[in-house]
């Protein structure tokens, strides 16, 4: 008997749930408009999940084992700036990633997925916590968009965009970032 997108889904909510894992809102999270496999979604949920975990250690080489970038990948960083392209990772630059977060954790909260034929886009909230830039550990909380497209058979990160936004800030504080 074949499975149900509810029941995959749950399923794979087990799963999520067993990595440190959560979901903000029910299954309708998942909008399908094009079948994408319901188990590719989750796999690329748990891969994101455990890729930025790495990172967060300072483990580059994990990282980058579980995410490929496409050749046009863009990364809006949460420091903000000019945004980063794929030409520009080279390998010194993974390797400064790699030593510009250390002993870190990640918790990822899925707030929303969706999936239009070669495309996923994840909304995610990290709740990072380590040494990044020489800082002493903190909590790091992310508010994400991850956006992934398929070449060939494989999924590849084009565009990650974080913002630190997740506790909210006022108008007046928004307004005093612009004008900086």
């Amino acid at each position: 008997m074949p499975v149900s997108r509810r029941s995959a889904l749950a399923a794979a909510g087990a799963g999520l749930a067993s990595l440190g894992i959560t979901k903000a809102t029910s299954d309708s999270a998942f909008a399908h408009q094009v079948p994408i496999a319901d188990e590719e979604v989750a796999t690329l949920i748990r891969q994101t999940a455990e890729a930025n975990a790495a990172l967060m250690r300072g483990d580059i080489a994990q990282y980058r084992a579980l995410i490929t970038l496409t050749d046009d990948f863009t990364l809006m960083s949460p420091f903000g700036g000019t945004p980063t392209r794929g030409v520009d990772m080279t390998s010194e630059r993974w390797e400064a990633m790699g030593r510009f977060f250390r002993n870190g954790t990640l918790e990822q909260e899925l707030v929303q997925a969706y999936a239009v034929a070669d495309m996923v886009v994840l909304a995610v909230i990290e709740r990072g916590r380590g040494e990044v830039g020489g800082l002493p550990a903190q909590g790091w909380p992310l508010r994400v968009t991850l956006v992934y497209r398929r070449e060939g058979s494989e999924w590849r990160l084009a565009h990650r965009h974080a913002d630190p936004l997740v506790r909210g800030i006022s108008l007046e504080q928004a307004a005093a970032l612009a004008r900086s």
